[in-house]
């Protein structure tokens, strides 16, 4: 009753809000596209290239390349969602965003990094089967069961970032219809709620730190039981490869996680930190990622770098 009295003392609610980026550079904005087109451009060249060689040498043909190719794909829609966007408002004043819109973005943010999560663990349940499991692997990592799992982890993003969406929409924005960052995020778009917004804030908080402490215990119990069995292997080739497979999809599971983290963080003790701050950590979290993925699979997997270089040597 309390909530609806609280609504109704505000009938007004914005249906239209203005993304304001970095406010710090304002009179700058221009020179920010240089960076932010730069690093599009590598994660457009860089991601469909290595999706492209995955998917035309048959010699990669196999669950790892697949899961690769797909958090690839995964960093492609996500950065596309994101960036166009922001360059056109950069470029052409065009930072205005409709709530559907913004609402729209949000679950497609939500949605990828969520899902970008799950393959993660799929990649590492992947590399765990094929180090603790050698003689049984192509029994047990078969096409279904990896169309299985992947079906189970999109469902698993619907269902932990629809709520959300949900929530947000039924709030009403009446404070100021400004948000104070490049993109629409859940925390953003919630300052400029009315009345009661305490359900919306804490269904964000236990989703993101349910995700990032399940996700993270899954990786850290793989890993080690990976690593232990790695060290054990006797042949010398054998254990490189196994630990240099291993540390490379570590280093994104690292890479995503300590970005998420240090983004949650920020925006926890806002009060101390200047707007651009918040936004590049922002940007750190859901755009870098998708930058370097390509690159730590390029040259960290040595049989995606050979079908690259075999590619380039070609094509001179």
């Amino acid at each position: 009753m309390k909530e609806r009295s609280t609504n109704q003392s505000h009938p007004f609610s914005h249906t239209e809000f203005v993304l304001l980026g970095f406010p710090g550079t304002a009179s700058h904005r221009p020179f920010l596209v240089i960076p932010f087109l730069a690093i599009y451009l590598v994660i457009l060249t860089a991601n469909f290239l290595i999706i492209y060689r995955i998917w035309a040498e048959k010699s990669l043909h196999s669950p790892m390349y697949s899961l690769i190719s797909v958090l690839l794909l995964v960093n492609l829609f996500s950065s596309t969602a994101i960036l166009p966007k922001f360059l056109l408002g950069l470029l052409f004043d065009l930072n205005q965003i409709t709530l559907s819109g913004c609402l729209l973005q949000m679950f497609t943010i939500y949605f990828m990094v969520t899902y970008e999560s799950a393959v993660v663990l799929l990649m590492a349940l992947d590399r765990y089967v094929a180090i603790c499991r050698p003689l049984r692997y192509h029994d047990i990592m078969t096409n279904r069961l990896l169309a299985q799992l992947s079906f189970i982890a999109i469902m698993r993003s619907i269902c932990l970032v629809l709520p959300l969406i949900l929530l947000a929409s039924q709030v009403q924005y009446c404070k100021s219809n400004i948000i104070l960052n490049f993109v629409c995020e859940n925390m953003g778009l919630l300052n400029l709620g009315c009345g009661n917004i305490s359900t919306s804030l804490v269904a964000g908080l236990i989703i993101r730190i349910l995700v990032t402490v399940a996700d993270l215990s899954f990786l850290l119990v793989s890993y080690s039981n990976i690593l232990n069995t790695a060290m054990k292997i006797v042949v010398g080739k054998a254990k490189h490869k196994a630990l240099h497979t291993c540390g490379t999809h570590l280093s994104v599971a690292i890479t995503f996680h300590m970005s998420a983290l240090s983004s949650s963080i920020v925006y926890r003790i806002q009060s101390s930190i200047s707007i651009d701050i918040q936004n590049l950590f922002s940007a750190i979290y859901l755009i870098i990622p998708a930058a370097l993925n390509p690159l730590i699979y390029g040259f960290g997997v040595r049989e995606i770098r050979k079908c690259l270089v075999k590619a380039w040597r070609k094509n001179l």
